[in-house]
């Protein structure tokens, strides 16, 4: 399984994984995603900025995420603490196929952008998640995010959290 940037070619693929995500967010009776955002020119304007990323097994794109290694406005006014003040990477639009649910698919997919942070030398990751995504939150919780406070995005608050990423005794500890 490897993290690839996405190509234009793949759009398609990928509108159809955010399409299955945004629909498990509604059945789970979730508000996210539940306005329009994200769609497909959200996905152009992430490849466009370098930001679109696939997990990729055996040729099958499995997941998405748009992987920023840049300021995020919205978490420069926090109601809360970041852990860290400097440079960090963001992560949004995480989303993976229907084939991939149940198989720790999103774990490993966060598990590789750690590693994609700790290789570009950026030892903090900051993300955030609807207060009703218990899935995202679950994934969270399990790699040991700390909850830092709330952010806001188009006018509603989100949970964000903080993940530092740490070399201890000449190894890599994430």
């Amino acid at each position: 399984m490897n993290l690839r940037k996405a190509t234009l070619s793949e759009i398609p693929v990928i509108w159809k994984i955010l399409q299955q995500a945004i629909e498990r967010r509604k059945q789970d009776g979730s508000a996210q995603w539940q306005d329009g955002y994200p769609n497909e020119q959200t996905i152009e304007n992430d490849l466009a900025n370098g930001y679109g990323y696939v997990l990729v097994e055996n040729d099958q794109i499995l997941g998405y995420a748009a992987i920023i290694f840049d300021i995020e406005p919205a978490y420069t006014d926090i109601q809360g603490k970041w852990l860290t003040n400097g440079e960090y990477v963001v992560i949004h639009r995480v989303a993976t196929s229907n084939e991939a649910i149940g198989k720790g698919i999103a774990t490993r997919l966060f598990q590789l952008i750690e590693d994609l942070a700790i290789n570009a030398h950026v030892f903090s990751i900051k993300v955030d998640t609807n207060f009703d995504n218990p899935a995202m939150l679950k994934i969270l919780d399990k790699l040991d995010y700390t909850y830092c406070g709330e952010v806001f995005f188009r006018g509603s608050a989100r949970k964000a959290f903080e993940k530092v990423l740490q070399i201890q005794n000449n190894t890599l500890k994430n």
